[in-house]
């Protein structure tokens, strides 16, 4: 029982911790009780099969994690308006596999090596595991351990060096000095010990905090200019309206927001995540003859100096013998087309810009390795967006350069703000301002909008880039590059935001640099298993000698 009490005080600390309704400062300790639990049954237990207790218990801490602070994926639905189950229970047993996987990987590492060599490993793999977890087809990064302070963005000013990423690092090694230390005091009962290795965690708290208040109180980049932007929230129910309601309907009222609600120059119209059309989608090949599009470009007729961002579904269709991309699916025995979810910038008497989203919810917008599991689960994608299959993306960002003055938008789509190095890309290709554009009303009345919100906190301060973010059903709101909330809306309401937004065109040390203590981190996991592979080599010959 005493495995099962440290194993449930971590599942607890870890989800109480967690952004927009917990206190962050315990997950400076919340990884210590399950070490304690590892430790205890490696050393000290009867246990005939350890490590499938050590690997069951850990399952367990990390299925309440996930529950806890993912559990509102449930309130997403069918198209027939039923929950759907598996939008939570896949994403929560597989997360948490994966969570224990790595934990396991440190249990036999640590028995294998010792506990300071473990220590480093257990640091080393779960970076490695994070930023995994960016960057294949089932990433599902929402609780990388660096997101915990969103909230908080006066503590961590110092994410423009080293990112959210940096945060993890920082964390994780706070957890294993804290174990250090109590294992250390246990071993010795010596009290300079514990006072010199508790000041040492202590100033490895504080420190950063203390760093971060001082930039934060000193932020002074110069703006090269400023744009006013209207971010539009339609409130349309992705359920009851957004596939019954004719596009002409959607695109009018959506217009009919903008008027009401601008008053004077407006540089930027912003609009949510697949705002138009209603069902289906606008051709990539037709978007200077579309009728919704030049209803748009018919608007900023009557505001001259006025451009119009906005989410689309778009499509591109292909012909039989045409090189087919990889998201390209078969409508007729002689016509493919590939689907998107789209950023698209207007502006009159101009082509119709558009970029494409390039990271995509998995099981939503597409299929992971669906060479491999397609044949096994079938058509097993939840569908929020009128497709079951997986859409395009584009390999580059794009940044929106505005004719009119010196803004150049970042147009990233929902999901892909929750990606730090990622987004350093649209800054890369000259981006002064970020705009996200995203439809969260798929979860209603849950957490999932607003960690979603408080996670974009994080990208201002590791771009240095104001943001401006248009969501369908709220919380628009507008973010300065020091990651506070100058404005927002409140969820649900059909409204309109208006935000004076400043440009900025330096480049932060994170952007230039990226996830530097990642690389760092996977480089000495190698190490650490290489130097395994060598101790055990040498082992095996001593053997042998004698």
């Amino acid at each position: 029982m005493k495995y099962v009490l440290l194993t449930l005080i971590s599942a607890m600390l870890l989800s109480i911790s967690w952004p927009t309704y917990g206190i962050p400062f315990f997950i400076f300790f919340a990884l210590v009780p399950l070490l304690m639990m590892e430790h205890g049954i490696s050393k000290f237990s009867q246990f005939k099969r350890k490590s499938w207790v050590v690997f069951g218990l850990s399952y367990l801490c990390f299925v309440i994690w996930n529950i806890v602070t993912t559990g509102w994926l449930y309130g997403s639905k069918n198209p027939d308006g039923s929950h759907s189950v598996m939008a939570v229970v896949f994403p929560v047993l597989v997360n948490s596999f994966l969570y224990s996987l790595v934990f396991q990987c440190y249990h036999w590492y640590k028995n294998a090596q010792g506990s300071y060599w473990g220590l480093a490993f257990f640091v080393a793999i779960w970076m490695s595991f994070e930023k995994f977890h960016l960057n294949w087809e089932f990433t599902w990064p929402w609780l990388n351990l660096g997101n915990v302070f969103s909230d908080y963005p006066k503590l961590i000013q110092w994410y423009d060096t080293l990112g959210s990423t940096g945060g993890s690092f920082w964390i994780l090694l706070i957890n294993v000095l804290i174990f250090y230390t109590i294992r250390v005091f246990e071993a010795g009962r010596k009290r300079k010990d514990l006072i010199r290795n508790s000041s040492i965690v202590a100033l490895l708290i504080i420190l950063p905090m203390i760093i971060s208040l001082v930039k934060f109180n000193n932020f002074n980049e110069k703006s090269i200019g400023e744009v006013n932007v209207l971010m539009l929230q339609p409130a349309l129910d992705p359920y009851a309206e957004k596939y019954s309601q004719d596009s002409i309907t959607i695109v009018n009222d959506l217009l009919s927001l903008a008027e009401k609600n601008t008053t004077g120059k407006i540089d930027y119209y912003i609009a949510p995540e697949t705002a138009i059309p209603g069902r289906g989608s606008i051709s990539e090949t037709a978007f200077e003859k579309s009728g919704l599009l030049n209803d748009i470009k018919g608007f900023l007729t009557k505001h001259p100096g006025s451009v119009f961002t906005t989410g689309i579904s778009s499509h591109r269709l292909f012909k039989n013998g045409e090189s087919l991309p990889k998201g390209a699916y078969q409508i007729n025995p002689q016509l493919w087309v590939e689907s998107y979810n789209s950023a698209i910038q207007i502006v009159p008497n101009q082509k119709v810009e558009v970029y494409h989203k390039g990271k995509l919810v998995p099981g939503v917008e597409i299929f992971p390795y669906m060479s491999v599991f397609k044949p096994i689960l079938g058509d097993a994608m939840i569908n929020l967006g009128g497709t079951v299959a997986s859409l395009g993306t584009d390999k580059e960002r794009v940044a929106f350069s505005n004719p009119y003055n010196k803004g150049k938008i970042a147009p990233i789509i929902c999901y892909e703000s929750i990606y730090g190095e990622f987004v350093t890309e649209y800054v890369k290709k000259g981006a002064n301002f970020l705009a996200i554009v995203t439809n969260d009303s798929w979860w209603g009345v849950t957490e999932g909008h607003k960690q979603l919100l408080s996670y974009a906190k994080l990208r201002a301060i590791e771009t240095r880039r104001e943001i401006a973010r248009s969501a369908n059903s709220g919380i628009s709101a507008h973010i300065n590059a020091k990651g506070e909330v100058l404005e927002d809306t409140f969820y649900g309401d059909k409204t309109a935001l208006f935000a004076k937004v400043n440009l900025y065109d330096k480049e932060t040390f994170y952007v230039k640099a990226g996830d530097l203590l990642t690389r760092f981190s996977i480089f000495s996991l190698g190490f650490l298993l290489f130097y395994f592979l060598i101790k055990s080599f040498q082992n095996k010959l001593q053997k042998k000698k004698v």
